[in-house]
């Protein structure tokens, strides 16, 4: 039974296994041919090498797809490096062949013709090595790039010179549509990151060798030196080679290629490598994968079969994305279908001509739409297109050296330069040294090079300087006829001599005169350094105001003087022979507030004082005088009475201080007011001259008369002067007498006019703030930041102060200013914090005073009583109780013990002593003098007689009146 089993399981796999084969079978010979065209360039190595990558993905992607009905049957053309060839290429495989697609052609400058010509027919074309940004402009909705654009690397580019913080960079790039097409992106790529292009060298792709040399030489003269090479791997090699030749590959240099010529670094022999030797490259970046690895074994086991005349070949990334592009094109193709391929021809017409004669494709929208939807991932990485365009924007930043290449840095959108891929961070920019790998720079230097030189062979430095009539010690031109020659001296020419000295490099200049043919200025400020920006003068120095305007046109170096626009005006001696001075030292609020707190002080003494101190008691105006005396006293500490409470004395302590400061002010105002010369300026501030009318001065040529136009001043009201002696005499004159009563200086120039005449004038107001000197040069010059660094040391150095003490003199010399203009008088601003604690301290001690006498005495102010009138009888009562004595105090108690002990003591002598026969009166001084003058009130409810007694002039006790009882 078992052996007829197998027998029929064996009968029945045979026959399931023949069914697939007839069905396989049967499939192989329906497949559906589509013609595809491929035009390279055959005879070059890149049109070697993707032709081959293509051939092999197709055999690939059938090979592991064989169920697919499509097959794709390459027709290639050789373009033999000919515009006019791929044209006739594309013709002729577009209007015979009628091909579905194109794959290629190689460069772009080819391309725009052919990119036309499927436009029209409707034919997708596919580059693979096409990388100028240019065609993209062409709008063609059949045009698929599969490389890189150009645009995306200018980026990375960028981002070198930003890290080496280089300020000028030369593109030298090839005269045709690759060359041309990177230039406008990589060119604001550089100004965003503040890198200025002085000069773009343009070589022709026919130029011989002289030619070049030529180009180069022009470039050696000038100063940058920071060159970015863009042109064809051919023509690029020969550039390098003679850059070597004539020395521009030593020290000092910077190259930097894009990936052109970077890609196929792999594929050049060692003798051009050599010649690139230090040079920076940007090239496309592909993940290694293990799929990639064995393709690349295959294909240079295949290549070398098929071209056995090249050893050593190495595939780029060229190869991978003809491979992939072919795989995506047979994708396309299957996923369209198997109907329509073919053409729809125009009307014949003897009329027509070749190009209008081609057909259109009926499968091109599809096939169209198919391409944008292919997704894969392919040996360069993830494939998709966007508009047409490849989305892959990740480069490599390597360095050529004697072993080929070395990794420097990656480089992202997001994230920039990284010596890390993935660094995990995807929201920082990183731009900075620390951020990639070391590099060996031409001449085998390891130091950066800063980016440019000053040519040793090169020309000197054209340096502008003012022509000027007056205020000569900034800047004075003078021609020597012995020597023929012209001379230029001053502050400024020494303060930039000084400068360049500084720097660690030398620099050859000369001075040349902003001079008309008569010897005369030849314009403005504002002219003179607009030649900057023509590029007469390669800098400026002089007295050169920097200013926002000014800088929209060259850049400035940091300052080296003080900077704002100020008024000098005249001061006039109001002198001391005056009745009323000594009431100037102080303010009249000041005046007003010392004498209500003398006042308020009395009275503050006198409550805390009136029922303890016999000194503040008696008549009403008795009492007056006594506390306002005491109170003003104290201005002298001549008081001659003694308080006795410890409120009054807290007060009392308060106030001396109050007093001590305020007369120690007072006298040394009045003894300035008294001795220093009073000169006072006859303007206090801008806005009185305008509001007035007065003619104001300003100095020719400056810049600050658009300044005093938008301050509202009257034109007509504006004089100019030229010189500092015009300037004195306009301001002695007045503006009455054809002068000026203000002149408006800027702060160099107003310390030299004060330095001279420092007697008769002075500063009142800073009315406009500016920068100050600096000087000139061109937009993006890199002589800005060294001049600007040796600026810093030239003016925190001594030798600054040597050049301004040789020019503008001393400043010390002249009696300052500001002690010669009388100070104002002492005011309520500078005491007030004073008074503050005197009256709080005030208020507080006679609160609790008050507060502890109500407390005291609250059993007989507080009596009961709902009248009407009684209210104000209470008021009354309070005030006569507060006016007694209180004699509960204890030096009171101690005053009454001594007097009943002086009294019994008398009444004892005088029984011992007396006789019948005595017929004398005693003498009044016998008896006791501390008697009181009767009180007011002398009597209160509930009290003892005896308590208020008090005594007659001659010492004898008189008779007490009863006290006065207060009747509810």
């Amino acid at each position: 039974m078992k052996m007829p089993t197998r027998i029929a399981f064996s009968l029945f796999i045979f026959i399931i296994l023949s069914e697939r084969n007839i069905m396989a079978m049967a499939q192989n010979t329906s497949t559906i041919p589509v013609n595809v065209g491929v035009i390279l360039d055959l005879d070059t190595w890149n049109g070697k090498m993707g032709f081959s990558c293509i051939n092999m993905a197709l055999s690939d992607f059938y090979a592991s797809n064989p169920h697919y009905r499509t097959r794709l049957v390459l027709n290639s053309r050789d373009s033999k490096s000919d515009v006019v060839g791929a044209a006739a290429a594309a013709l002729d495989l577009i209007k015979n062949i009628e091909v579905q697609a194109i794959i290629g052609p190689q460069n772009s400058m080819q391309a725009n013709f052919v990119i036309d010509l499927g436009d029209k027919a409707r034919v997708p074309i596919i580059s693979f090595s096409a990388t100028s940004p240019s065609l993209s402009s062409l709008e063609s909705s059949y045009f698929f790039q599969v490389t890189q654009n150009d645009s995306s690397q200018v980026n990375a580019i960028s981002a070198i010179v930003q890290t080496y913080k280089w300020r000028e960079a030369v593109p030298i790039y090839a005269d045709n549509a690759y060359g041309k097409g990177i230039i406008p992106f990589l060119v604001d790529a550089l100004q965003n990151v503040d890198a200025r292009v002085p000069y773009r060298s343009v070589i022709s792709p026919l130029a011989t060798d002289d030619k070049i040399g030529e180009e180069l030489y022009k470039l050696m003269t000038m100063q940058a030196r920071v060159f970015i090479v863009h042109m064809s791997t051919k023509l690029g090699y020969r550039l390098f080679n003679k850059a070597r030749e004539i020395g521009m590959m030593n020290e000092g240099y910077v190259w930097i290629t894009t990936n052109g010529i970077t890609d196929s670094l792999c594929s050049l022999k060692r003798s051009v490598l050599d010649s690139m030797h230090g040079v920076l490259g940007v090239k496309t970046y592909f993940q290694e994968t293990k799929e990639l690895e064995n393709f690349t074994i295959r294909w240079e086991r295949k290549f070398q079969e098929n071209n056995q005349a090249i050893s050593n070949a190495e595939l780029t990334v060229i190869g991978l994305w003809a491979y992939d592009a072919a795989s995506a094109l047979a994708m396309a193709v299957e996923k369209v279908g198997t109907t329509n391929f073919y053409f729809q021809k125009t009307n014949a017409s003897s009329n027509l001509t070749e190009l209008e004669a081609i057909g259109i494709s009926q499968n091109g929208p599809k096939l169209h739409e198919a391409l944008m939807g292919i997704k894969f991932k392919g040996l360069a990485g993830d494939f998709n297109f966007v508009n047409g365009q490849s989305q892959s924007s990740t480069f490599k930043v390597i360095n050529v050296n004697g072993n080929g290449e070395r990794l420097v840095a990656f480089w992202t959108p997001e994230n920039g330069l990284s010596r890390k891929l993935n660094s995990g961070n995807t929201s920082t920019y990183f731009s900075s040294k620390e951020n990639v790998g070391p590099v060996i720079w031409p001449g085998d230097s390891s130091s950066v090079p800063k980016g440019w030189e000053i040519p040793t062979n090169g020309k000197k430095l054209k340096i502008g300087v003012p022509m000027k009539n007056g205020f000569t010690e900034f800047v004075k031109v003078t021609y020597d006829p012995i020597c023929n020659r012209t001379q230029v001296t001053g502050y400024c020419i020494d303060v930039f001599n000084a400068v360049m000295k500084t720097l660690p490099y030398a620099v050859s200049y000369e001075f040349i005169p902003f001079a008309n043919s008569s010897g005369g200025s030849n314009g403005s400020y504002n002219d003179l350094v607009y030649q900057v920006y023509l590029e007469n003068f390669d800098a400026v120095v002089g007295d050169i105001t920097i200013t926002e305007n000014r800088s929209n046109f060259v850049d400035f170096t940091l300052p080296y003087t003080e900077s704002g626009v100020s008024l000098v005006v005249p001061i006039v001696d109001n002198g001391t022979r005056n009745a009323w001075i000594f009431l100037k030292p102080l303010s009249r609020d000041l005046w007003i507030t010392s004498g209500c707190f003398f006042v308020f002080i009395g009275f503050v003494v006198w409550v805390l004082e009136h029922r303890i101190n016999d000194d503040f008691r008696g008549p009403p105006a008795h009492q007056i005088g006594t506390s306002l005396w005491y109170s003003f006293s104290t201005m002298v500490f001549a008081q001659r009475e003694i308080v006795v409470s410890n409120l009054a004395r807290f007060v009392v302590i308060i106030w001396v201080f109050v007093v001590l400061i305020l007369t120690q002010s007072y006298t040394a105002s009045l003894t300035s007011l008294l001795t220093v010369q009073q000169l006072q300026p006859t303007i206090s501030d801008i806005n009185q001259l305008i509001k007035n009318g007065e003619y104001v001065g300003y100095q020719g040529g400056s810049f600050v008369l658009p300044i005093l136009k938008k301050m509202n001043f009257d034109e007509t009201k504006l004089r100019v002067y030229d010189t500092a002696e015009e300037c004195d005499i306009l301001l002695s004159k007045g503006s009455a007498n054809g002068g000026i009563a203000g002149a408006i200086f800027e702060i160099p120039y107003m310390k030299l006019f004060l330095g001279q005449y420092c007697s008769k004038y002075t500063m009142v107001e800073s009315i406009y703030k500016t920068d100050g000197f600096g000087f000139v040069f061109p937009v993006g010059s890199p002589l800005v930041s060294d001049v600007s660094r040796a600026v810093l040391k030239v003016t925190e150095g001594e030798k600054m102060k040597n050049i301004e003490n040789a020019w503008l003199g001393k400043q010390n010399n002249c009696i300052d200013s500001k002690n010669k203009v009388s100070s104002a008088s002492l005011s309520l601003a500078s005491f007030w914090g004073l008074f503050l604690i005197a009256g709080v301290a005030s208020l507080s001690a006679l609160i609790i005073s008050l507060s502890m006498f109500l407390y005291k005495e609250r059993e007989q102010i507080w009596i009961p009583d709902h009248s009407e009138g009684s209210i104000r009888r209470r008021i009354h009562d309070t005030l006569r109780i507060f006016d007694r004595k209180n004699l509960s105090f204890h030096i009171f108690r101690k005053r009454e013990l001594q007097e009943k002990s002086r009294i019994d003591s008398d009444h004892v002598i005088g029984a011992s002593e007396a006789s019948p026969n005595t017929k004398y009166l005693q003498s009044p001084s016998s008896y006791t003098t501390d008697t009181e003058p009767p009180s007011a009130c002398l009597g209160t409810l509930g009290t003892s007689p005896g308590e208020y007694g008090d005594f007659n002039p001659n010492g004898l006790a008189s008779q007490l009146e009863p006290p006065i009882e207060l009747i509810n």
